[in-house]
């Protein structure tokens, strides 16, 4: 059966944290296109509203929003508008990373020449409001998103990397050799762009680790030359140029940085890197030690296994490496002294690739689950979703981590940075949402038994997912 997407409507829902009573609202699986269901659903008295979803559309180069809903055993997306939403041009521009904060979404937004024609950021308001009541929440979706503020002009630098530390949005602007911090409070008081200011650090493909608000390793890309492996650690109490001072890591090609357990990390051309954080910018670059961890040797071509980004999940730190067979999840403990990495291979085919892991921890059940795709790299190669368990035992220690679950996916639609299959999570609702950008179509998996619920067919190429509320 197709899902069709329908236009418009809000709704309400209300949220239950017992386990025992999401459990039962949560029990279905589907199979394919089809609603065959693996037991009776429960009946409803009315559709209920599951979370507001936001998605980049790649073919339109547009922000889309919808809210998703269940009536019974059918799931669909009811689209809404966004009013005020600048409209960008697809042959001369495109969405890059978005982050959610509190309710803000802040998309990034890229242009080919360099940020000379229109590059910066848009702000969401995604018009969802929670109501506590004691253990559970009512989430609202009556109220239509809407644009906060922009900044797409000839000066933002073309932003590429976009994150979330603190609770504050920080947006690499490459071309400018520094970063945007944006304070989602601010922004939505000032209902401008008033709320966000520019510090100078950083170069090229600019990646970022801010600690407690404090303190952020801003990374220069450069290969060799006299920027090879720099990092600028500046102060964040004020904008322009900051005090601080330059690392030098054994490498360069600088592709990845995080903060985890007052350790910042970073991901060079050969393995990984790690300094103990400065929070107040007591040393001097000659007083740091740079650790080092070896990822190996790639068997054929001899060179310095790598990996080009990082996620954080609680005190760990989890990143891919290898290729095709080799492939593997790396996973190290940063609260430990001596952090050492531990392995997990997932081999994949040839022509395929391991995305960055996102992660998510469900409480009632205590189980830590990543999520890997096994995207294509210019092969027609049948995709997947791979699960692993973390902490199958719950003891707390990864080391026993082992691969739960392989689902095959719809297509990629890779396209330089853009195109990959994406996951986000509706955590108190057990539900992951994952996108399929080669064949138009958002999936719903119950995070309970791992099986997909739903597939709803999309026009255009959903690419980058955010889930606000429920």
């Amino acid at each position: 059966m197709r899902i069709n997407v329908v236009q418009s409507g809000f709704g309400r829902a209300t949220v239950l944290r017992v386990a025992s009573v999401t459990g039962l609202v949560f029990g279905l699986s589907w199979n394919g296109f089809s609603q065959e269901a693996k037991q009776e659903p429960k009946k409803s008295n009315a559709p209920r509203t599951v979370t507001r979803l936001f998605w980049q559309d790649n073919q339109e180069q547009a922000i889309q929003c919808g809210d998703v809903v269940r009536d019974g055993a059918e799931w669909r997306i009811q689209k809404q508008s966004i009013p005020g939403l600048p409209g960008l041009d697809r042959d001369k521009q495109s969405m890059v990373q978005m982050e959610s904060v509190r309710g803000v979404v802040v998309v990034g937004v890229h242009d080919n020449d360099n940020g000379a024609f229109q590059s910066g950021w848009i702000a969401l308001n995604a018009g969802v409001e929670e109501e506590e009541h004691g253990n559970h929440s009512h989430w609202h979706f009556d109220k239509s998103p809407s644009v906060i503020a922009s900044q797409l002009d000839i000066h933002q630098g073309n932003p590429a990397h976009v994150y979330e530390y603190q609770g504050d949005i920080y947006l690499a602007n490459d071309k400018k050799n520094g970063f945007t911090i944006l304070s989602p409070s601010t922004l939505l008081k000032s209902q401008s762009s008033t709320g966000s200011r520019f510090i100078s650090a950083g170069g090229g493909h600019i990646t970022l680790a801010a600690v407690d608000s404090r303190v952020c390793y801003a990374t220069w890309a450069d290969r060799d030359g006299d920027n090879q492996g720099r990092v600028d650690v500046v102060g964040l109490a004020s904008s322009g140029a900051a005090n601080g001072y330059s690392l030098r890591l054994p490498s360069g090609g600088l592709h990845g940085s995080t903060t985890n357990s007052g350790k910042v990390f970073f991901a060079p051309s050969d393995g990984i890197c790690w300094v103990e954080a400065d929070l107040n910018l007591s040393h001097k670059a000659s007083d740091v030690e740079i650790h080092h961890l070896s990822l190996g040797e790639d068997a054929v071509t001899g060179k310095p296994l790598r990996t080009g980004a990082f996620a954080n999940h609680e005190r760990q730190v989890l990143f891919t490496t290898g290729a095709a067979d080799a492939s593997s999840l790396c996973i190290l403990d940063a609260s430990s002294a001596k952090p050492i990495v531990t392995k997990l291979p997932i081999p994949v085919e040839k022509g395929l690739s391991l995305t960055t892991p996102k992660t998510i921890s469900i409480g009632a059940q205590g189980k830590q689950y990543a999520f890997l795709f096994a995207d294509r790299r210019d092969s027609e190669l049948a995709e997947s979703l791979h699960i692993v368990d973390l902490d199958p035992n719950g003891d707390g220690n990864y080391s026993d981590a082992k691969l739960a679950k392989s689902i095959a996916v719809g297509a990629s639609k890779i396209e330089g940075h853009n195109g990959h299959h994406e996951i986000c999570f509706v955590p108190q609702r057990k539900l992951a949402m994952l996108s399929n950008p080669g064949d138009g179509s958002i999936w719903v998996l119950s995070l309970s038994d791992l099986d997909v619920q739903a597939k709803i067919s999309l026009s255009g190429t959903p690419t980058r997912l955010i889930a606000v509320g429920g």
